[in-house]
């Protein structure tokens, strides 16, 4: 780009730079934090909103102890401050008076949709699917989501981005009680929580 032929570099001269290396630095950067006592990796990725499995395999954890003062590398979240805000008002609208796992669940069941090939590949795309004509998610649809999301689905949020992939894949849920359609009721049922039923 910049045709140089030594590695000097004269003052003055203008260089190129291109907007992909911009875009490396950018991905490659990271925040720190200290160990308190009592934490854990699982409470780190949780407050981060992180993966816990990146989280480790950031700082090379050979096992999940941690010391208390040590420096933490916190790799950067996948997901933006803007998707993990629609996420925890969908959750607050889905999943109000709900136990909390349940609010965790609801959570999940949008990340796991964004990582299968059958949904579409973003959190936003996700939330807003339309699909011959029916909505993905009922809050969608009512205006629901347009409501502030509360502290504990915005924890939930978190929780379920640490848990990112593991569990066991849960696609879909729905409230037996009142879920009209006979094909949701098909699928391989993974968990219940409260008044949700989970499945793939």
């Amino acid at each position: 780009m910049n045709k140089l032929k030594k590695l000097v570099i004269a003052a003055g001269l203008i260089l190129s730079m291109s907007a992909f290396t911009l875009t490396e630095k950018t991905e490659a950067a990271t925040a720190t934090h200290k160990v308190q006592y009592g934490e854990t990796y699982w409470k780190i990725a949780t407050k981060y909103g992180v993966p816990v499995n990146s989280l480790m395999a950031a700082n090379n954890a050979k096992g999940s102890m941690l010391y208390a003062g040590t420096n933490l590398v916190i790799p950067n979240a996948t997901t933006s401050e803007a998707d993990k805000d629609l996420m925890a008002r969908l959750v607050r609208a889905e999943a109000v008076g709900e136990p909390y796992a349940g609010k965790v669940a609801v959570a999940t069941v949008i990340l796991n949709r964004v990582k299968s090939p059958e949904f579409p590949n973003t959190v936003r795309d996700v939330i807003y699917q339309i699909e011959s004509g029916h909505y993905a998610f009922t809050p969608v649809q009512n205006g629901a989501i347009n409501q502030p999301a509360d502290a504990e689905s915005k924890k939930a949020v978190n929780e379920a981005l640490a848990f990112s992939g593991q569990g066991n894949g849960s696609l879909y849920f729905y409230n037996p009680r009142t879920a009209k359609s006979s094909w949701i009721k098909s699928r391989p049922v993974t968990i219940t929580i409260g008044n949700h039923t989970f499945a793939r």
